[in-house]
């Protein structure tokens, strides 16, 4: 099984975006995304690959479950 997690873009430089949740920190391509994402926004992350971009509301739902379903502290 693989799970690919909602992650917030710090910064982009050309198609590298560093991302984080929590205090997890990771550079990701941006070669196969749907549609480029800027600063600020949420990208599903999976194998080093940003997947698609997601509203940041959608992010922090999606964390809020990760958090109550598997006990996490992401903040």
């Amino acid at each position: 099984m693989c799970l690919a997690v909602p992650m917030e873009i710090e910064a982009i430089n050309e198609s590298v975006a560093d991302v984080r949740v929590g205090e997890v920190r990771h550079q990701v391509r941006l070669d196969i995304i749907d549609e480029q994402p800027q600063v600020g926004d949420f990208v599903i992350v999976h194998a080093g690959f940003a997947l698609r971009r997601i509203d940041r509301e959608e992010g922090l739902a999606t964390l809020k479950l990760f958090q109550e379903g598997l006990n996490l502290e992401l903040s």
